[in-house]
C-alpha cells in the first residue's frame, strides 16, 4: 500500500486535458485495468482476483465468467482452487459476498466486519443479549469440532436444540427468525469458520459450514479502508468520490482519509466528471492508447467492469443509449437487465443463456462482426460444456428469465 501522501489531495499537473479524456477513451482505459484485453490471460485465480477486483458472488455464475473472460480459467480450476483455499467466498466490501484471492481473506473480512455486526443490533432490540450469541458462537464452534466435517444450517440447529432460539413473527419480519444466522455471520466475519458449497461449485446456493481459524490481520481498520480504495482505484483506473463510496460502504470522512492516504489526485474528464486516480495511473493514461482491433467479452451483469462503479450507462455509445428491451430504456437503468456484450469497454449487445435450447440468445446493437459471433459461439460452448446453465443469482431459473431470453432472441433476430 502506497505510504507516502500529499498534505492534501489536488488536480494532477500529470493528466492528460480534460477534452482527451473522452468516454471512448475511458472505456477502453477501464476495459484495459480490468484485464479484458487478453493481458491476463493463463493467469492464476488469485492474481486476476487481485488485479481486476473481487468477483461479486451471489449464487450466481458470474466468479466463473470472470476468470474465463480474463484468464481463460476452466469451471473445474475454479472449484480446485476454492477447496484448496486459493480463492474463497467472503463477506467483503459492504458486508457482500465476493471471491477473493488468499492474500486479501484476512483485511477483506476486516473490511466487512461492521456489516455482521449490524443483525445483532436487531435482535438487540428484540431483548437479545451479547452473552446470549456469544455463548451460541462457541456451541456452534463445538459442534463443528465434534462433527469432523462441514455442517449446514438445518444440521446446525438440530444439534444445537434450544440453544437456537425462535424469534417469533416479529424475527421473521426483520429479517431474523432465529438467532442462528447472526451467530454465524459474526464467527465468518472474525475468520473463525468458513461458509464452504455443499457441491463444490459457487453458482449453486447451498453452503455448509466448517472451522477455519483465519489469523487475524496486522492492519488497522483505517490500514483495511486505505488499502480497499487503493486496490479499488487500480481495479477501475479512477472512480468519481460518489462510486467509491456506493462500493465501499464508507463514511465521506473514511472516503476522503483513504483516497489521501493512497495519494489519489483529481483527474477532470472530457464529459465534466472528476475521476479520482492512483499516481501511477495518471501516469500511464497520458500514453495510453485504445486497442485498434476488436476485442469481444460476453461478461455477466454483475462483472467488476460493470458493477464496481455501477456506471453500465456510461459503457453504452450515444447511439445506443435510447434502445429498449421489454420497454425499458438501457441508459436509464442503474443495473443492467441482461449480461452484456463488450468491445474494448463499449457495451454493444446484450445476451441471456437458454439451457431449453443449450444456446445463447442474443442482441448485437449493430451488425454482427465474426469476431463478434465467434465468441458468443465459444462461451455457449463453454457453459454447455462446463456450467449447464447461466445463473444471475440463486434464484434465478430458465423459467424466471424465459421472456428476457425470448425478447433478446427476437430482437436479435436469432
Amino acid at each position: 500500500m502506497t505510504t507516502q501522501a500529499p498534505s492534501a489531495p489536488g488536480l494532477s499537473p500529470q493528466a492528460p486535458a480534460p477534452e482527451l479524456l473522452t468516454p471512448e477513451l475511458l472505456r477502453a482505459w477501464a476495459w484495459h485495468k480490468q484485464g479484458l484485453d487478453g493481458r491476463l490471460q493463463g493467469a492464476d485465480t488469485a492474481e486476476v482476483l487481485s488485479t481486476a477486483g473481487w468477483a461479486r458472488s451471489v449464487g450466481g455464475a458470474n466468479p466463473y465468467l470472470t476468470l474465463f473472460a480474463r484468464a481463460g480459467t476452466s469451471r473445474e480450476q475454479v472449484d480446485a482452487d476454492v477447496r484448496s483455499l486459493k480463492i474463497h467466498e467472503l463477506p467483503a466490501a459492504r458486508g457482500c459476498t465476493y471471491v477473493l484471492g488468499h492474500e486479501d481473506f484476512g483485511w477483506g473480512l476486516q473490511i466487512g466486519r461492521d456489516a455482521a455486526v449490524a443483525p445483532f443490533r436487531v435482535l438487540a432490540r428484540m431483548g437479545v443479549e451479547r452473552g446470549e450469541i456469544t455463548l451460541l458462537e462457541e456451541q456452534i464452534l463445538h459442534a463443528l469440532a465434534e462433527s469432523g466435517g462441514p455442517l449446514d444450517p438445518k444440521q446446525l440447529k438440530e444439534l444445537l436444540g434450544d440453544s437456537v432460539r425462535s424469534l417469533g413473527e416479529e424475527g421473521k419480519k426483520k429479517g431474523a427468525a432465529t438467532t442462528l444466522p447472526t451467530a454465524l455471520g459474526l464467527l465468518q466475519a472474525d475468520g473463525r469458520i468458513r461458509r464452504v458449497p455443499v457441491n463444490g461449485r459457487l453458482d449453486q446456493q447451498r453452503y455448509a459450514y466448517t472451522l477455519w481459524g483465519l489469523p487475524p490481520t496486522p492492519i488497522s481498520d483505517d490500514d483495511a479502508r486505505s488499502l480497499l480504495l487503493e486496490r479499488y482505484l487500480g481495479w477501475t483506473g479512477g472512480a468519481t468520490f460518489k462510486q467509491s463510496q456506493w462500493f465501499t460502504g464508507f463514511t465521506v470522512a473514511h472516503t476522503k482519509a483513504g483516497l489521501t492516504a493512497v495519494g489519489a489526485v483529481e483527474v477532470p474528464t472530457a464529459n465534466g466528471e472528476v475521476l479520482w486516480m492512483l499516481p501511477d495511473d495518471v501516469a500511464r493514461l497520458a500514453t495510453f492508447d485504445a486497442p485498434a482491433e476488436e476485442q469481444i467479452q460476453l461478461l455477466s451483469g454483475t462483472d467488476s467492469l460493470v458493477l464496481l462503479r455501477r456506471n453500465s450507462a456510461d459503457l453504452i455509445a450515444g447511439e445506443d443509449r435510447d434502445k429498449k428491451v421489454l420497454g425499458s430504456t438501457l441508459a436509464l437503468q442503474a443495473d443492467l437487465p441482461d449480461h452484456p456484450i463488450v468491445d474494448r469497454g463499449r457495451i454493444t449487445g446484450l445476451w441471456q443463456y437458454d439451457p431449453g435450447q443449450a444456446r445463447i440468445a442474443y442482441w448485437l446493437f449493430g451488425d454482427p462482426t465474426p469476431a463478434a459471433i465467434q465468441r458468443i459461439s465459444e462461451v455457449e460452448a463453454w457453459i454447455r460444456d462446463e456450467l449447464g446453465d447461466f445463473r444471475s443469482f440463486s434464484l434465478d431459473s430458465p423459467a424466471s428469465r424465459q421472456e428476457r431470453i425470448d425478447a433478446l432472441g427476437a430482437a436479435g433476430g436469432n
